[in-house]
């Protein structure tokens, strides 16, 4: 019986959980910088709620990740 050997890197899925992790990690720098530069109440309290959502998307995107990175470290040729 033959196995493909599945790598990481290789792994579409994988890829694409990393891109999005950057991305969100990049829109959270975006966001709190420009939290730093206002001062209008209404845009302060955007910036806020906007920060906690993006930290969950990022919250989730890690966990799944790691999970990821997890199951394939105990089980590298599935």
């Amino acid at each position: 019986m033959k196995r493909n050997k599945k790598t990481l890197e290789t792994d579409e899925g994988y890829l694409m959980l990393v891109d999005n992790l950057n991305k969100t990690t990049a829109e959270l720098n975006i966001t709190y910088t420009n939290l730093q530069n206002v001062v209008e109440p209404d845009l302060i309290d955007y910036y806020i709620y906007h920060a906690k959502a993006i930290q969950m998307r990022y919250k989730y995107l890690l966990e799944s990740v790691k999970k990821i990175e997890d199951s394939y470290a105990k089980n590298p040729l599935a």
